[in-house]
């Protein structure tokens, strides 16, 4: 069966999917504005812990070494905020890759005539930061080591700020959305997995092909299992996991792309196991929602609360930081390059394919959603600690300037997108009114007519 709103024209750009991804998607950007929300908290007490009389127990509980010493394995005894960095963020990257293989097997980016644009709304968003930021440090060496820094978009953050300015912001534009963060989070790994491998140790990599092989086996094979028996996944997947990641820590290449590798390994599809255990979605999806709760009120927060600590050492301090080409490149890299490269890039690929805009959706919408992009914090951060070598000054002022820019995108974002509310509230109530008619049937697919 056939619904109306599952169809789109050819030459409609931000037109809405279907209901069933519409509310999906809905789903998921509500657990991230609570998540966005948890990031900032945790990240306003890094910056009072940094700043007070407690920076000593705060830079000595993050600068403190943990971690077993094991044959073979040279790099499990690290820093409470590299564990952060290296170990709990593992989390937030499984779930981008579950998000990711959801996204290229059943969802938007399966259809090339769907995915086109926000995938090249995302690498346009990607590379133009990247320019912006080489442009304004050409004349030294910070130019190779940081152009990195602002080209990532924090979907946790971007969605607290849409859900401050209001909760009626059209389906399309929280598909593209979403859509593009996942993208430019495919981007960000590739960019560290090939940028920022070091002393590579191919052996413990082709070692990681036998629990990555066991893991998927015994996730396809054990599928119903894990659907009807949530602590299965805990005792039987968790140590595979983690010696994956221990191997992918060895190997010199980013120990968070092992969680991408994982998330790949996870089945998405209905299937006859999953008809089996009762459910009613794959389980790509079940393992998203039993772990971004996790990734988004405890991993990611634990990572900014030992990340975006930075001493400001007052004004003079924070003058001198933002005067800095790296920060001063980040900053108007997060701003003005997301900015024109998402708006640019969709313009463009809309000209080219002779695509109009949906009716409820204008230009400025779209510039709303790309300014709200430059809000670059989690694999911003994470990067900016791989950029520049150990104490250097240019790891603090680039964590400035990605708080600074953030902070900038937001607040412009948000006064784009709210002088649209009333238009989104009016768009909310009619796409509410086509799904009680649409939606329903939806329901009820392939057992009617």
């Amino acid at each position: 069966m056939i619904q109306k709103s599952d169809v789109q024209p050819d030459n409609t750009a931000f037109g809405r999917g279907s209901y069933r991804e519409s509310v999906r998607i809905a789903d998921i950007l509500r657990t991230e504005s609570v998540g966005g929300s948890i990031l900032l908290i945790a990240t306003v007490l890094a910056i009072i812990f940094a700043n007070t009389p407690l920076a000593a127990a705060y830079f000595g509980v993050r600068d403190a070494q943990i971690g077993p010493e094991i044959p073979g394995f040279h790099h499990l005894h690290m820093s409470v905020g590299t564990w952060a960095a290296d170990g709990l963020l593992v989390v937030f990257f499984f779930l981008t890759g579950l998000e990711l293989k959801k996204e290229f097997v059943i969802g938007d980016l399966k259809s090339p005539g769907t995915a086109i644009i926000p995938i090249a709304a995302a690498c346009g968003g990607v590379i133009t930061p990247a320019i912006l930021y080489f442009i304004v440090n050409h004349a030294s060496e910070t130019a190779v080591h940081g152009w990195a820094i602002p080209t990532a978009t924090d979907i946790a953050f971007a969605v607290a700020v849409l859900a401050g300015v209001g909760t009626h912001l059209p389906s399309a534009m929280r598909i593209f959305l979403l859509t593009l963060a996942v993208v430019d989070d495919l981007i960000a790994i590739c960019i560290i997995a090939i940028f920022y491998t070091n002393n590579f140790h191919g052996e413990y990599l082709l070692a990681a092909i036998i629990p990555i092989g066991l893991f998927a086996l015994i996730a396809y094979k054990g599928e119903k299992m894990f659907h009807l028996k949530p602590a299965a996944a805990w005792i039987i997947l968790l140590p595979l996991g983690f010696i994956t990641w221990a191997l992918f820590l060895e190997s010199g290449i980013h120990a968070t792309i092992s969680g991408v590798v994982l998330g790949f390994c996870v089945p998405v599809k209905f299937n006859k196991r999953t008809e089996a255990a009762g459910a009613d979605s794959g389980l790509a999806e079940v393992f998203e929602h039993r772990f971004r709760p996790i990734s988004t009120s405890i991993c990611v927060p634990v990572f900014a609360f030992f990340s975006a600590g930075v001493a400001l050492g007052g004004f003079d301090g924070l003058g001198r930081a933002l005067s800095d080409p790296v920060a001063i490149g980040i900053i108007f890299a997060l701003v003005v390059g997301k900015t024109l490269g998402i708006t640019g890039t969709t313009w463009l690929v809309t000209r080219f394919k002779h695509a109009n805009l949906d009716p409820d959706v204008k230009w400025i919408d779209v510039i709303g959603l790309a300014v709200t992009g430059g809000i670059g914090f989690t694999v911003s951060l994470l990067v900016a600690e791989l950029s520049f070598p150990h104490g250097s000054p240019h790891t603090e002022d680039a964590k400035i300037a990605i708080l600074f820019g953030s902070i900038t995108a937001a607040i412009l974002g948000a006064i784009i997108l709210s002088r649209r509310n009333k238009h989104y509230k009016a768009v909310a109530e009619k796409e509410e009114l086509d799904e009680n008619h649409d939606g329903i049937p939806d329901v009820f697919e392939g057992k009617g007519d």
